[in-house]
């Protein structure tokens, strides 16, 4: 709940050797990896195999239906406001699904291939996390039907489809609850909520638990009320039947019930063995991460560090390296590789705005986020240099106005997307640090998985740095690297690799040649 920069790595040109004073390895000891999480011991899961395969290879685009496209105005909602007009906690801009059909040649040509939907079901407000129905689309989006409909053409389109549900609790308008205010404790759903009196009092004050005492947000009763559990399996199969891919769980942390979430994981993958399930958890994942709860949680444990590093500048490269490394190692490799790696989302503020504005940086945090283990998310819009603080301003509309050719931060991550698409390394296997210069900012290092080899150079600097580093037993002698961006081309003499003039606030991807 809760620029093209192929341009400027033009003049990036590969040498021989040269002495760099000031620039050299600082593979020393690693600083202590601070943090809830990496500060404990690891706590992988000993199992394996348990994480979708698909994943490991998706590239997510995280929608926000009402803030989209509006491609149906016909299911408009009353008092609908101009798109593009600044989003307040209770507008309405007409987001809907077919809005999204509409724009999947634009989806196609990003390269994304799986999406994350924020809530779709029946609810009365813009974010729809006050579920008023579970077994209805909101008719702001569409029907039942029309969901169906648009996730046959994303999967034919080659586009996963992954869902939110929001079982901790439902809308102060779901007909349950209704009931409850009704008929009170003659209400066959009385102890399907936790009320403390009758009648039903939604404020100033409710007397009820609620969702960080949101009268508009009564709590189930999943933990304990095996009615209750029964129903959300209900809804659950029944959406997953519908042919998605997974789920994202809106605060799962709150169904206090480990055994309840081990019981809808096996529901879910009884009809899609293959179905994905991240959890919203901010903090340590690990006890949900056993292979038998979730398969991810979103990695806003990860986020802080890139942006702590990237955006903020908070950090030197030895503790960016430090604390991801830390995270994997804590994690291990099934999970890391299937992790839900954010950089933004609905429920904070946008990448260019914790970057201050700079579209540098954000390309920075974005060209890490894009070499590294896990499936990266991008936040709809920010490939475009969206703004946005916090809730709600974070949810402005799509400016579609902005999506064409020249914007440079589009093409940018068009071309990431593309390269690691086309790049196993960069999608698994082992990360291992090849050079770190904290006063210049410079990050190296190697990705390898299923039998290929690659190279990352980062300098998210002020200056353009000559940036050299050792290579010896990734690369024999004489071997030709060629950067899949600029395709500058150079060789490894003497079991090094220089990269001359790596300008300010960019990054290299270095691939052997085949001879």
């Amino acid at each position: 709940m809760q620029r093209k920069l192929s341009g400027r790595l033009g003049a990036a040109v590969l040498v021989a050797t040269l002495a760099l004073a000031g620039c050299g390895s600082s593979l020393g000891a690693l600083p202590g990896v601070k943090g809830a999480v990496a500060s404990q011991a690891s706590r992988a899961s000993k199992r394996t195999g348990f994480t979708p395969r698909w994943v490991k290879d998706a590239v997510f685009y995280q929608i926000f239906p009402e803030r989209f496209a509006n491609g149906n105005r016909a299911n408009d909602p009353k008092n609908v406001q101009p798109w593009g007009g600044k989003p307040e906690y209770e507008n309405f801009f007409g987001g809907d699904l077919a809005g999204v059909r509409a724009k999947l040649p634009y989806l196609r040509s990003l390269g994304i291939n799986a999406i994350y939907f924020n809530p779709l079901f029946k609810a009365s407000s813009n974010h729809k996390y006050n579920t008023a129905d579970y077994m209805q689309i909101d008719p702001a989006f569409g029907t039942n039907a029309d969901f169906k409909a648009l996730v046959d053409d994303l999967h034919a389109a080659g586009i996963r489809v992954v869902i939110d549900g929001v079982f901790n609790h439902t809308g102060d308008d779901h007909v349950f609850f209704e009931d409850c205010k009704k008929n009170g404790p003659q209400s066959p759903y009385w102890n399907w909520y936790s009320i403390w009196g009758f009648p039903v009092v939604t404020s100033p004050k409710p007397n009820y638990n609620a969702w960080w005492g949101f009268g508009t947000l009564p709590q189930l009763t999943a933990a304990k009320n095996r009615a209750v559990q029964e129903y959300l399996f209900k809804v659950t199969e029944h959406w997953t039947r519908q042919g998605i891919d997974g789920w994202r769980l809106d605060v799962p942390n709150e169904i206090d019930n480990g055994n309840f979430w081990r019981e809808w994981r096996k529901r879910v993958r009884a009809i899609n063995p293959e179905a994905y399930i991240v959890g919203e958890i901010w903090d340590d994942g690990s006890a949900w991460l056993q292979g038998d709860q979730f398969d991810a949680v979103m990695n806003y444990v990860g986020r802080k560090n890139i942006l702590d590093y990237f955006a903020y500048q908070k950090l030197s490269v030895d503790d960016l390296d430090a604390y991801q490394a830390g995270l994997r190692r804590h994690y291990g490799q099934e999970v890391t590789e299937a992790s839900f790696n954010i950089v933004g989302s609905h429920d904070v503020p946008r990448l260019r705005t914790e970057a201050g504005g700079s579209l540098a940086r954000s390309r920075d945090a974005l060209f890490y986020l894009m070499t590294q283990p896990g499936a990266p998310v991008i936040y709809y819009g920010d490939e475009l240099g969206m703004e946005g603080a916090k809730d709600p301003d974070n949810r402005r509309c799509m400016p579609w106005e902005q999506a064409r050719p020249a914007n440079e931060m589009l093409s940018f991550t068009r071309e990431l997307i593309a390269i690691r698409k086309a790049h196993p390394a960069l999608r698994g296997g082992e990360v291992r640090t090849l050079m770190r210069h904290n006063h210049f900012r410079l990050f190296v290092y190697s990705r390898a998985h299923q039998g290929e080899q690659l190279v990352v150079a980062l300098n998210s600097g002020s200056e353009a740095r000559d940036v050299a580093f050792d290579v010896q037993g990734a690369f024999p002698e004489g071997t030709v690297l060629r950067d899949l961006r600029s395709g500058r081309q150079g060789a490894v003499r003497q079991g090094r690799v220089t990269i001359e003039a790596l300008p300010a606030h960019s990054g290299v991807i270095l691939a052997p040649v085949k001879r």
